[in-house]
């Protein structure tokens, strides 16, 4: 087993033996249970409170909480076109970058609003530090929002009956206060020490090997990134993304930022099972968002080490695998681990061009954000899964003549409503939008680098990446123009907000009925066999949903290159 493998192997292991223990302290947070670091967080959590005039001890109702998600979170959309459409005269500027248009404004204050960092811009150049604040502030309350959100449906199955799911303001700052920012302080001095810089200068004058002088581009950037990955974000605080040598320095670095995007969703699922006191359902939860990732992770390492035939047929070298657009610091398999596990985790950040991967690769890059909840972004992973586990215990139901119940309480008919419209949302807003830039080809096919069936990849991949609020893209595609910045920024609205909305109302709905007790003709969830019954019916929707647009793209492009 090559050392590549090994590390591979390590950064999952490392992930998982820290994401146990941090799942058992956010139970503790979200529960109201004494922690280690109260004495530093209540006093300024106080004083937040006090200054705000918010009463963390109000108990809300789902709608009472979902309005101040979304009341909070136009605010800050407002707030962010103000600073993008005006950064030219505006502080923290010294590299003078221009004003964003209104419609890039648009893009890239809903891109980082709802978690997703979809770049339409080069961040060294696009945005100046003042803006680079601003996202790195969105990047916490994003994360925070996704967070709060779940936190509401933990509350509802913890207690039996009740219509007081916390308080968001409360589930929000705590997810800022007591989990996003101390991790990111230690993972930013990880950083710092690898090489990333951290400076408000400017741009560096460097002498390079063959005597020229040259402008190299730096910043805040050890501030901005743990974030970026802690929260799932993704977005660069350059152009290139993780494979920037200042973004990602080292191994190191590129070991931490893995773990670090990996870490709170993992950590979030057996925070369930701890909060709702059920271990074994975080167990089998994770165990099936586990083989999910696993079986497209091992698929993309075995597809990329081996190199690319038709370059061996050029009579060039392949032992190293296909490393087009790959860093060597990092290698095939590592960047391949990172491809999946930053689109199965809708993090979108990137080591290596995704553009450049094999057909099938970039197939399964898709194939993760089109499930969009094996581990998920930070809090939204579990909210879609959930919807899963609502239409799995339906579906169980019917095969066996009961009423189905999960965690004691009925599945009705509104339940399932709710769930079949968010399950059917994600391939609409998918497949309609690359419908659209397919059929107009003024606004698709004319801003693809790439014709035929990658151009087709190309667009698919990137409204797939809007919808699941990943962010990630084909780099071919050229897509800072009115048509792709306004079309997905409507595309990344829909799908943030109504997935997190309709799975508490879910549970909101639920935690007012009456509980019933487990009886010998319980359905169990917690079971490998349930666990199975879910994850064919992920597959099932996303097989019947994309299978068709997947074979017009990188499936064909994968018979042309044989």
């Amino acid at each position: 087993m090559n050392s590549e493998i090994l590390g591979v192997i390590a950064m999952f292991v490392i992930t998982l033996v820290l994401a146990i223990p941090l799942g058992k302290y956010i139970a503790k947070v979200y529960g109201n249970q004494k922690t280690f670091l109260d004495f530093l967080f209540n006093p300024i959590e106080k004083l937040f409170y006090r200054i705000s005039g918010i009463n963390p001890e109000n108990g809300m109702n789902w709608k009472q909480n979902m309005l101040a998600l979304l009341a909070i979170n136009f605010f800050w959309f407002l707030i962010g076109m103000f600073v993008f459409m005006n950064q030219s005269w505006l502080p923290l500027n010294p590299d003078g970058n221009p004003n964003q248009t209104a419609d890039l404004a648009f893009n890239t204050t809903i891109s980082f609003l709802v978690n997703c960092n979809l770049q339409h811009y080069s961040g060294e150049s696009g945005v100046s530090y003042l803006g680079q604040l601003y996202l790195m502030f969105l990047q916490f309350t994003t994360a925070a929002t996704g967070m709060a959100a779940v936190a509401h449906v933990f509350v509802a199955f913890r207690d039996k009956q009740t219509e007081n799911l916390g308080n968001f303001f409360n589930f929000f700052t705590k997810s800022i206060t007591r989990i996003l920012f101390p991790i990111s302080v230690i993972i930013a001095m990880i950083l710092m020490a690898n090489g990333t810089p951290m400076t408000f200068n400017g741009k560096d004058h460097i002498t390079t090997v063959e005597g020229k002088t040259v402008d190299v581009s730096t910043g805040p950037v050890a501030a901005f990134v743990p974030i970026k990955h802690l929260g799932t974000n993704g977005g660069g605080f350059f152009g290139a993304n993780g494979s920037h040598p200042l973004e990602n320095p080292t191994y190191i670095t590129n070991m931490t930022e893995m773990i670090a995007q990996m870490l709170i969703p993992f950590a979030l699922v057996f925070a369930f099972g701890y909060f709702i006191n059920r271990r074994k359902l975080g167990w089998t939860i994770f165990g099936v968002m586990t083989i999910g990732f696993l079986s497209l992770a091992i698929w993309n390492i075995g597809l990329e080490t081996p190199g690319n035939p038709l370059v061996q047929k050029m009579g060039a070298d392949i032992s190293l695998g296909n490393m087009e657009g790959k860093e060597i610091r990092f290698g095939s398999a590592a960047s391949a681990y990172w491809s999946i596990a930053t689109t199965v985790i809708s993090t979108g950040s990137i080591n290596s061009m995704h553009d450049s991967y094999m057909p099938l690769s970039g197939m399964n890059m898709m194939l993760a954000m089109m499930i969009n909840c094996f581990y998920g972004g930070v809090g939204v992973g579990i909210l879609n899964y959930f919807v899963f586990i609502i239409l799995a215990v339906f579906i169980s139901g019917l095969m066996v003549g009961r009423t189905p119940e999960f965690l004691g309480k009925k599945i009705e008919a509104k339940e399932m409503k709710i769930a079949m419209i968010i399950a059917l949302l994600h391939p609409f807003l998918i497949l309609v939008g690359t419908a659209l830039a397919s059929y107009m080809p003024e606004f698709g096919a004319k801003t693809l680098n790439n014709p035929g069936f990658h151009g087709f990849s190309e667009m698919l991949y990137e409204y797939t990446s809007a919808s699941a609020n990943n962010g990630s893209g084909f780099e071919g595609l050229g897509d800072n123009t009115p048509w792709w910045n306004i079309s997905t920024g409507i595309v990344l609205i829909f799908a943030r907000f109504l997935p997190i909305i309709g799975p508490v109302a879910i549970a909101g709905l639920l935690a007012r009925k009456k509980f019933i007790p487990e009886s010998s003709g319980t359905l169990k969830t917690d079971t490998p066999t349930f666990g199975f019954m879910t994850l064919m019916v992920i597959l099932l929707v996303a097989a019947l949903a994309f299978f068709p647009a997947l074979t017009l793209g990188p499936i064909a492009e994968h018979f042309t290159i044989k």
